[in-house]
């Protein structure tokens, strides 16, 4: 466990203030717009208005795991592990401005992304892409700004997954239940 951290660290100090330059330039903007989900939000809000029964499915699925996400992440998960954040004199100063206090582990923008990402992808597959780059670009950002470690993004990623996959399969657990 010990080496698993180590490595995080590591691979954190080299990751945060580096790598492509296009992660730097869009990242105050894609910050902008994963706060407080507005990104899936607006996205949600788009697909109902304008993608038919498939976008209002589409929308429903994706708004149902996110909150599911970030229920688990930020109001379970960053509850039972404490974790502090990546330290501040490996980021950048104009990257520590809007840093947040709660807990590192796990990463719910990452969360929140992933779960809308994955509940979407099933419905409306082509919408499901256009979110899929818009989430790997919060990861991306999360990373490179010091908010987290990778492990941090990691698990919010695995806690997506999972809420999509939950709200995927309830209408058929509950339909199971019932009969």
């Amino acid at each position: 466990m010990a080496d698993l951290r180590d490595g995080d660290r590591q691979l954190a100090r080299r990751v945060i203030a580096r790598g492509p330059s296009w992660v730097r330039r869009v990242a105050p903007a894609v910050e902008e717009a994963a706060e407080h989900t507005k990104v899936w939000w607006a996205a949600a809000l788009g697909m109902a208005a304008y993608g038919g029964w498939r976008g209002r499915t589409a929308a429903a699925a994706g708004v149902a795991a996110m909150t599911t996400a970030e229920l688990f992440s930020n109001g379970v998960a960053k509850q039972l592990y404490q974790r502090r954040r990546p330290p501040p004199e490996w980021v950048p100063p104009e990257d520590l401005q809007d840093r947040p206090d709660s807990s590192s582990f796990p990463s719910g923008h990452t969360a929140a992304a992933v779960a809308f990402t994955g509940a979407v992808a099933p419905v409306w597959p082509a919408a499901g892409v256009i979110c899929g780059l818009s989430a790997v670009m919060v990861a991306a950002q999360r990373l490179h700004s010091g908010a987290h470690y990778p492990l941090d993004v990691a698990a919010g990623g695995a806690i997506g997954l999972a809420a999509a996959t939950l709200i995927r399969a309830a209408p058929h657990l509950l339909r199971r239940r019932l009969l």
